[in-house]
């Protein structure tokens, strides 16, 4: 009779080293694929780019000047009176509220002889 366990173990361990070896063979095929796929759709997007905007057809200002901010007060529209139900639909602007032009009113401003705020060191009072 001949032993063979150890014949058993080494084709096990064989068998071991080649699955080994196969699965770094794998992930080494993933990573170049992964790699390639990122360059070419880099490449991709490079060349589907939209070019710049050459000079002549940049943006210019109006002819009576540049578009100033309005700073106005805003109120909004009232609710038109109906003994129904009004539904959205049935509104102006179809249910968006509406805004008109308010009357001028002047922002606060701070004291001269106030400190300018709660905490803030000053004399404080008048």
């Amino acid at each position: 009779m001949t032993n063979t366990s150890w014949m058993q173990t080494a084709d096990l361990a064989a068998g071991r080293g080649a699955l080994g070896a196969g699965l770094v063979v794998a992930a080494v095929v993933v990573v170049a694929l992964l790699i390639g796929a990122f360059a070419f759709g880099s490449r991709r997007v490079a060349r589907s780019r939209v070019r710049r905007p050459r000079p002549e057809e940049q943006p210019r200002t109006p002819g009576d000047g540049p578009v100033r901010e309005v700073r106005e007060h805003r109120e909004p529209d009232g609710v038109p009176r109906s003994d129904e139900r009004l539904t959205p639909h049935e509104m102006d602007g179809f249910g968006n509220s509406g805004t008109r032009t308010g009357a001028p009113q002047e922002r606060p401003r701070w004291d001269g002889g106030s400190s300018g705020g709660f905490g803030s060191g000053g004399p404080g009072g008048r």
